[in-house]
């Protein structure tokens, strides 16, 4: 039992930890809410050329967000044994591995760029797939941005400072709707006028962060000069966390980019409903995404400190507080729907497919999402990323992609189908990470 006053986190520092984090990822969503909400304006096309496009960026952004996990699990647990040099030694070496990593992905996808269009989303309309042609174009210069700015916020909130990346979110994301309202409504650039401001925000929020990580007074920060050299022990920690974490993200994203390929089957309000589900249901789960990111800080300063009593004392906490948090949000969300779905201008059978998902949505998520999602935090924390890697990417496979063909095609379910077979998922995997947790062999890896 951990007394609350040998507590490494105070409620006071997990308020400051958590709360920034989560208005960030709120006003990420929101833009992405926005985003779908001004191109909806252009047609039903266009909302539909986006969303594919960005269940190819979700997928990078979730490769280079796991690095960045990565990165932090590695500072974090250096700070937890009280060693700073090696910890920013881990900050400069995440920056060096990103920056180039991404860069290689960027030429790739330029180079693939007629595979992904033609032969990953399948048949569709010619007008969604010149809007999918124009976003994916644009967008994917973004990627190196997007990453290192992700590499940054992750060292910042390995220190447990979340508020500098929270202030560049705000600046990120006002740049972004202002560059839409400008460019969508007043010179009328449709899809393009979506994607522009996309890039140049993320280049300001990359640069920003770069910038504030040179700081010497922070806990973490870059070396002065920049060392380009690199250290194979340093990045082979760094990989044994965020590449097992990247390829479960990767393969967890590329199976939704699957089964979006049978969607598009069902027809374009069948898109466009999925595409609006999606983006709605993201802010209901939004204070378990942002809370997780907490708990990686805080569970990998225990586990350096070879503390785990105190690791699964904090993961009890954030898991009750997650589900408090998703049922209220939950809740505000279903009260709005209507008039959200109004704001995107649906056509009568996308608007009914869109209200029956976000309500399954809401309620699974309320009761088993945080343990389907939050609590592998914890374990990767204290680095047992293999088993989380495993079994995350065999329920996807196994359930979450087969139950789709099963009910949305072979009972003819459709949308809802698809939905349902994403839920078994969440079942299977909760089951997984519940039973791992309780044991004890996740507390054998840390640094």
């Amino acid at each position: 039992m951990v007394e609350k006053k040998n507590a490494l986190f105070s409620n006071r520092d997990l308020k400051r930890l958590i709360v920034p984090i989560i208005v960030e990822q709120f006003l990420a969503i929101l833009v992405g809410l926005s985003d779908s909400i001004m191109v909806a304006t252009v047609g039903e096309y266009a909302v539909s050329g986006v969303s594919l496009v960005d269940s190819i960026f979700i997928l990078l952004i979730n490769l280079f967000s796991a690095l960045a996990t990565g990165g932090a699990v590695v500072a974090g647990q250096y700070l937890g044994q009280e060693n700073r040099e090696k910890a920013c030694k881990a900050a400069d070496q995440l920056v060096l591995l990103v920056g180039i990593s991404s860069l290689v992905i960027t030429a790739g996808i330029y180079l693939s760029r007629d595979f992904i269009l033609h032969h990953i989303f399948g048949k569709i309309d010619a007008d969604v797939m010149e809007s999918a042609k124009i976003y994916l174009m644009i967008v994917t210069a973004s990627i190196p941005f997007i990453a290192l700015y992700n590499a940054g916020a992750g060292i910042f909130r390995a220190m447990g400072n979340s508020k500098l990346p929270m202030y560049l979110s705000v600046l990120m994301n006002a740049v972004n709707v202002g560059g839409n309202v400008i460019l969508i409504f007043g010179f009328h650039m449709g899809v393009m006028g979506a994607a522009i401001p996309t890039l140049v925000s993320r280049m300001l929020a990359a640069v920003g962060i770069l910038f504030l990580l040179r700081g010497q007074e922070h806990i973490l920060h870059l070396s002065k000069p920049f060392s380009f050299g690199f250290d194979k022990l340093m990045q082979k920690k760094i990989a044994f966390i965020g590449i097992p974490t990247g390829l479960e993200n990767s393969m967890f994203q590329l199976g939704k980019i699957v089964v979006l390929s049978v969607i598009t089957g069902f027809g374009t309000a069948s898109i466009a409903a999925n595409a609006v589900g999606n983006i709605v249901a993201t802010f209901q789960i939004l204070p378990g995404m942002a809370a997780g990111m907490a708990l990686i800080t805080v569970c990998s300063r225990c586990v350096g400190a070879g503390d785990y009593d105190m690791a699964r004392y904090y993961t009890r906490k954030f898991l009750k507080l997650i589900h408090i948090l998703i049922f209220i949000f939950s809740l505000i969300i279903l009260l709005l729907l209507p008039f959200i779905l109004r704001l995107y201008r649906l056509s009568p059978e996308a608007t009914r497919l869109a209200t029956e998902i976000i309500w399954l949505h809401a309620i699974c998520a309320t009761l088993l999402w945080p343990e389907s999602f939050s609590l592998p935090h914890a374990l990767r924390a204290a680095n047992d990323v293999k088993f989380c890697m495993v079994w995350s990417v065999f329920s996807m496979w196994s359930f979450r992609f087969a139950f789709s063909y099963v009910l949305g095609v072979y009972f003819e379910m459709g949308l809802f189908g698809v939905w349902v077979a994403m839920i078994i998922d969440w079942c299977v995997r909760a089951a997984f990470f519940i039973v791992r947790y309780r044991g004890t062999k996740w507390q054998k890896h840390r640094i």
